[in-house]
């Protein structure tokens, strides 16, 4: 004889589930998302969310990380006065320099 599962404890592993998945999805860098306005501050925020920050710029007002997270390389653009993610660009391993085109 099977024994009935609850509601109440399938709701709250589907919701665990949930919120394990969304976790997972907030760790990630995205468009508009506010890392701050200094090298510091930009450097601790991508360093939380498990990015290795390679190289670090400065350029025409912006700010410009060079990261690495899971064998994945990414250019991230931050406005230097409102610390928000302007422009997100993976890195093609068969590109090479992007600017020898």
């Amino acid at each position: 004889m099977k024994a009935p599962f609850n509601s109440a404890a399938i709701t709250l592993l589907s919701a665990t589930g949930l919120i394990a998945s969304m976790g997972v999805a907030l760790a990630a860098v995205s468009l508009g998302d506010n890392l701050g306005t200094t090298e510091a501050d930009i450097r601790s925020a991508l360093t939380s969310q498990g990015y290795t920050v390679e190289e670090f710029e400065t350029e025409d007002g912006k700010l410009e990380a060079e990261v690495m997270k899971d064998g994945q390389e990414m250019e991230v653009v931050i406005d230097a006065k409102s610390g928000l993610v302007l422009e997100l660009e993976l890195e093609d391993e068969d590109d090479g320099d992007k600017d020898d085109d």
